[in-house]
């Protein structure tokens, strides 16, 4: 692929703008092909948390675990389960425990291999290496400009 400008342009190019514009790119993508399975991508990320746990976590854990996921919020997060529970995908107990359904885990199945096509995609022609040292470099833009970044 052609990039936007010669090397010694590229380091003079703003992070601010690159990673914003990276964002915008990989969750846009995102998002429409999670619409176009019929979910949202908070949904998804529900259905994940709930279908990788050990233990069944409750709705307060899975809240709080995803609340600060891209400015989500915890009112939105509330929302998202609740939708996953209408939609059938999960079942919530009288101590607020979560547990995938039979249909939540084939549509959690389904929508874990959209997810595995989309990152091959963005990560098509990048090695592991460089993948690495990008999350790396990101994460020390964030420490030196005083951010926090929480991900799992």
């Amino acid at each position: 692929m052609p990039y936007s400008h010669r090397d010694a342009e590229l380091l003079q190019q703003p992070i601010g703008y690159w990673s914003w514009a990276a964002y915008k790119a990989v969750v846009t993508r995102t998002r429409a092909a999670l619409d176009a399975i019929g979910t949202t991508q908070p949904q998804w990320w529900v259905l994940a948390q709930v279908a990788r746990a050990g233990t069944a976590k409750t709705r307060d854990e899975v809240s709080g675990i995803l609340r600060g996921y891209l400015d989500t919020g915890p009112e939105a997060m509330e929302s998202e389960i609740d939708e996953t529970v209408a939609q059938g995908w999960i079942t919530e107990d009288a101590e607020g425990r979560l547990a995938l359904t039979a249909e939540g885990r084939a549509y959690h199945d389904r929508a874990a291999a959209l997810q595995g096509e989309l990152r091959a995609e963005r990560h098509a022609g990048i090695s592991d290496e460089e993948y690495l040292t990008t999350i790396k470099v990101l994460q020390r833009f964030i420490h030196h400009t005083g951010g926090h970044a929480w991900h799992h």
